[in-house]
């Protein structure tokens, strides 16, 4: 697998060869040509390795079938998931992908869902590997002979379960997997042209990016989506020209939810990482648990890579490397509250920023909590004063969504133009055109602001393409158009989506749970979320009061009764804005109901729901909805409870009404 990129190409193997031409090579020549595409230094024990599976993989007998187009590859990238796999074989129709634990006599979870995971990301991302079939093997090599079983998964796509393989096994297990799959015509040298366009969770791609890779390798870059790369490209030549003309500039980076925002900035923040550098960035969230889990993320792979390179490093040593890149916006905020000195940093990347707080929630917060009674600016203001400290040039990035706002206080992109036009006329402005549209709430001040001789319009700062759903880019159109009750549009738009991307619902919970675990394959991370207004789904076990802790839910594995994959605790808008699942549960209490044909708005307090009257409450309800409905990223499953008629907080007429409009949108019942 080769991928050209402008003039250079890319090799994804070590090595590959033709499995005859393989079978008549020393070891020593195999191991010399992985020594040479390897990178640094390679371990003792990583050398023994190879030497075994080399020799292994010459003595396995292969079937008739095998002719002389096999192929065999070894140490393949996967650049999503940061890792290589072992071996993998190509059989006439048939690719085998092998990973080996050598010594080993047991199976592990963790090791099955590697090794799916490798599998998964060829049949999902790599062009040419749509229409092989893939059967992923783990061999345990002091495993005792298991029967070998070849099946495939509900998805119907070619993709079998792992197969257990002792070391005698892999010849049967060959032969059992062309014998079960039904030939289809395969061209290997094609394949090896194919082209790899992943879509990673925002996890995945800060774990790349932070490890040295390019976002051209780890994104996209087909046709039908924006090339993040452009995007990308583009703020790097707003930085270098501001910091040649000596100037002070405003960039505003916008897209529909799961576009690629915030990977957009993690890439722009990690090639300006070296507080040497004039152009030294950071990326500033005010997202808690976005903060949280990336950090988290970064310092597990950092402690985990050094282990690997055989060296050691702290946790704690990690951590603080990591919090240097990610900072929280709030802590970056009180900082220069008590420093009136310039940041270190030219550059300031600001996620979610129309989420930033206007200026009587920030005036409110500092004289409350901070004892500053004096304080008049909103939080954009004073984050623009901060970089506007600087004598010679500054940029502020902000990285926008549309119908995001989810909090008290969150005063949408309207306040960075309204500080703008206060305080920082002589600053450059950048900005799509697409702010222009009512979703992102610019109002009159985008009006002004856009008339000031030095704002600049460009079409490659707006991000159009949905890539968290990879397998249904209007999945985002879809969710604005149920939430408006645009019901034409919301029908034509569902049914050309709703074969690719799943979209189910049910009343019964239990049933949904089933559902999530038959569709996820591998380590692909499912969970159940709910609005943090859903106070009464009590009965079916779930209390938004009890607070989930966002790290462990995104990142423990199936083993924790913490993580998302227990189906046991469940998470809100506030700690899934920004993350992703690969499938997702959302159950629908009576806080958003169908009433009379549009939307009733609900708060429950005390022993009753209370209807919600301000407008910006009803927004913020609203845009929870749409950050739930947002976060699955090949399908979900909708649970609208059947309500009860002798519980008056719970009747079925709170529940009935939205049952019935997402159903006759065209969702799948379960």
């Amino acid at each position: 697998m080769e991928e050209r990129t402008g003039a250079s190409t890319i090799r994804r193997w070590m090595y590959g060869e033709n499995i005859s031409s393989f079978r008549r090579q020393t070891t020593s020549s195999i191991l010399g040509e992985l020594l040479r595409h390897s990178e640094g230094d390679v371990q003792f024990t990583q050398r023994n390795a190879w030497e075994e599976q080399i020799r292994f993989m010459q003595s396995v007998e292969l079937p008739v079938e095998a002719g002389s187009n096999a192929r065999i590859y070894f140490e393949v990238t996967v650049p999503r998931l940061g890792r290589r796999a072992d071996v993998l074989v190509i059989i006439g129709h048939v690719m085998f992908i092998i990973e080996f634990k050598v010594g080993e006599s047991k199976f592990d979870r963790t090791a099955l869902d590697q090794v799916w995971d490798y599998a998964l990301d060829f049949k999902l991302f790599h062009d040419t590997s749509r229409a092989i079939c893939i059967v992923p093997v783990l061999l345990a090599t002091n495993a005792a002979p298991l029967p070998i079983n070849i099946s495939t998964t509900i998805h119907n796509d070619g993709l079998a379960y792992p197969v257990r393989a002792a070391s005698k096994q892999l010849s049967q297990i060959f032969a059992a997997g062309l014998a079960y799959f039904k030939y289809r015509r395969f061209d290997v040298n094609a394949w090896e042209s194919g082209r790899y366009l992943p879509t990673p969770t925002i996890v995945e791609a800060a774990r790349a990016l932070y490890a040295g890779h390019a976002v051209e390798a780890i994104s996209r870059n087909d046709a039908g989506a924006q090339n993040l790369a452009i995007t990308a490209s583009t703020i790097d030549a707003l930085i270098h020209r501001s910091r040649e003309l000596n100037r002070k500039s405003i960039c505003f980076v916008t897209g529909v939810p799961g576009a690629g925002k915030t990977l957009v900035g993690l890439d722009v923040a990690t090639r300006h990482l070296n507080p040497e550098n004039e152009t030294y960035s950071v990326f500033l969230s005010g997202n808690g648990p976005l903060v949280a889990v990336l950090r988290e993320a970064l310092t597990r792979d950092r402690v985990q890579q050094s282990q690997s390179n055989g060296k050691t490093m702290r946790k704690g040593d990690a951590k603080k490397e990591v919090e240097t890149f990610i900072q929280n916006v709030h802590h970056f905020r009180d900082e220069y509250i008590r420093d009136g000195s310039a940041p270190p940093e030219h550059v300031v990347l600001f996620d979610e920023a129309q989420r930033a707080w206007d200026l009587n929630q920030t005036c409110s917060f500092m004289r409350r909590k901070k004892g500053r009674a004096d304080f008049n600016q909103s939080e954009p203001e004073f984050l623009i004063s901060c970089l506007d400290r600087h004598d010679d040039w500054a940029v502020v990035v902000c990285l926008v969504g549309s119908g995001q706002e989810i909090n008290t206080g969150e005063g949408g992109i309207s306040e960075w133009f309204e500080a703008i036009l206060r305080q920082f006329q002589s600053w450059d402005v950048y900005l799509s055109p697409k702010l222009v549209e009512a979703e992102f709430h610019g109002g009159d001040s985008f009006k002004s602001t856009i008339a000031r001789p030095n704002t600049f319009s460009d079409e490659n700062l707006h991000l159009a393409t949905s890539m968290r759903s990879f397998r249904a880019e209007n999945l985002s159109r879809f969710v604005r158009e149920a939430l408006d009750l645009e019901i034409t549009s919301a029908k034509e738009t569902l049914s050309g989506l709703i074969d690719l991307y799943p979209i189910m619902i049910t009343r019964d919970l239990p049933r949904a749970k089933q559902w999530l675990r038959s569709q996820a394959r591998g380590s692909e991370r499912y969970g159940i979320l709910v609005s943090s207004q859903a106070e009464r789904l009590k009965p079916h076990a779930i209390d938004v009061r009890v607070k989930t802790d966002p790290v462990k839910w995104f990142l423990e594995g199936k083993n924790d009764t913490r993580s998302s994959f227990y189906l046991e605790d469940v998470a809100t808008e506030f700690q899934v804005q920004g993350l992703e699942l690969d499938w997702a549960c959302i159950v629908w209490d009576g806080d958003l109901r169908l009433s009379e044909g549009i939307w009733a708005h609900h708060q429950f307090r005390g022993s009753r729901w209370n209807r919600i009257r301000k407008p910006e409450r009803r927004r913020y309800l609203e845009n929870a909805y749409r950050v739930l409905l947002t976060r699955a990223r090949q399908g979900m499953v909708l649970v609208v409870p059947e309500g009860d008629e002798t519980d008056s907080t719970r009747l079925p007429d709170y529940y009935d009404p939205t049952y019935d409009y997402l159903k006759a949108l065209g969702l799948r019942e379960l």
